[in-house]
């Protein structure tokens, strides 16, 4: 009755177009009202205590310094880059802006971000070149989701804080997995392309033009070695590399490419906050919604039921990654996490599944749901970007979706390829 209501009236909220923060506190508010004798005022007080934490003050700062870098000329300069090295194929600018994604990834931390600072460049140039503004807008999305699997983080520190596990180890986790994805957008945009006859990159191509957006790009290539090598290194947190890349960021966008300005500055911290107050207030109730869960032990039947389904090994986790995927269409990533771990962790290490490995397959299925509905945080990013619909964005997402899935299942089944840097370098 209580999982049927619950769900029942999140959809209806989310069929409404009520904003999924609200539609998951008014869901959780009046499911409790009618099941439950919890008082209501466990939602306040959950929403406030589940977001003042250490780690998660990464993610306005790991905002903030993406909005800098848009603004202050670094993302303009990753995406010169790119260009430069994948452009001239069949579909290029669809390659680059996938490239770009993945060059972004290992700055921010954050799917939505990647999305905001690649797309508001990619989408509108692909646009330009007669690419269907839906299809740029999906890859855009799909590409951003990278974000949260080649390191910094956001969502591999919350594992490594819930689970034990070394948050090292996961950043090493997600290098190789990130890689492979981006190859597989890039592989898909390339046939995509062909078909339908779209442009490759006007930029010329050669070992010159490579040689000076290289030189161009070198400062802003810098920053995912200066955060990564810092916090291998021991000299600052992943909280505190997000802080990092903010005055880096602004160091280099004022006074070694000079586009940031007064002016400028203010917008790009106008925009982050405007985004990282939607996220929070959305983070805030989804802690709300979690705790709700675990107290009516709502997880817990779920779980048992899968491990009652099957004793064998490949089917539990078909059937937990089945789980994830569904949850990332309605929960953040970092709540589902939060929620989710504790209680699949202990099965997946009876069945002899690393906890790194673990974490790593439940990030990449978690982060598909940025672009599933009707959560699908990067859609709504990529749709405000590109002035796309939702419902557009989405269908032409259903294919980059789906080879997304075969990766999930490839990292899932195979765990060398998020366990082999571990096991070279840290075991």
């Amino acid at each position: 009755m209580d999982i049927a209501l619950l769900l029942g009236l999140l959809v209806l909220f989310l069929a409404a177009t009520v904003p999924i923060g609200i539609s998951l506190g008014l869901a959780t508010a009046i499911t409790m009202y009618f099941t439950s004798p919890v008082p209501l005022t466990m939602i306040a007080q959950t929403a406030f205590t589940g977001i003042d934490s250490f780690p998660l003050l990464a993610i306005p700062f790991f905002m903030l310094a993406g909005s800098l870098m848009g603004y202050g000329g670094i993302s303009k300069r990753l995406v010169s880059f790119a260009e430069s090295l994948v452009g001239f194929m069949i579909g290029g600018l669809a390659m680059v802006t996938v490239t770009a994604c993945m060059f972004f990834a290992a700055i921010s931390g954050s799917g939505p971000a990647t999305v905001s600072a690649i797309g508001s460049f990619m989408i509108p140039a692909m646009k330009e070149k007669r690419y269907g503004g839906p299809f740029a807008a999906a890859l855009s999305a799909a590409a951003g989701s990278i974000g949260v699997i080649i390191p910094p983080s956001i969502p591999f520190v919350i594992y490594g804080v819930v689970s034990g596990v070394s948050v090292g180890e996961m950043f090493l986790a997600g290098i190789i997995p990130g890689i492979i994805i981006g190859i597989s957008l890039m592989i898909i945009s390339y046939f995509t392309a062909k078909k339908r006859g779209y442009p490759r990159s006007d930029k010329p191509m050669g070992l010159k033009n490579l040689w000076i957006s290289f030189k161009d790009a070198i400062w802003a290539l810098l920053v995912p070695v200066i955060i990564l090598g810092g916090i291998y290194g021991g000299a600052f947190t992943p909280t505190e590399a997000a802080v990092v890349g903010v005055v880096y960021a602004m160091v280099i966008g004022k006074f070694v490419y000079k586009e940031l300005d007064f002016e400028t500055t203010k917008e790009a911290f106008k925009d982050a906050v405007v985004v990282n107050g939607a996220t929070t207030f959305m983070l805030g109730l989804s802690m709300a919604f979690a705790t709700y869960l675990t107290v009516e032990e709502i997880p817990l039947r779920v779980g048992a039921w899968i491990i009652s389904v099957s004793s064998s090994k490949y089917v539990i986790l078909l059937l937990v990654n089945m789980m994830f995927l569904a949850v990332g269409c309605f929960v953040d990533n970092i709540s589902s996490m939060i929620i989710l771990t504790p209680i699949f962790l202990p099965v997946m290490k009876e069945l002899g599944v690393d906890p790194a490995h673990f974490g790593l397959f439940m990030t990449v299925a978690l982060a598909i749901g940025f672009i599933t509905p009707p959560y699908g945080a990067n859609l709504f990013v990529a749709s405000a970007v590109s002035g796309e619909r939702i419902d557009s964005i989405a269908k032409e997402a259903f294919p980059l979706v789906g080879v997304m899935i075969l990766c999930l299942m490839l990292f899932t089944y195979f765990p060398v390829f998020s366990m082999f840097l571990i096991n070279t370098l840290m075991r």
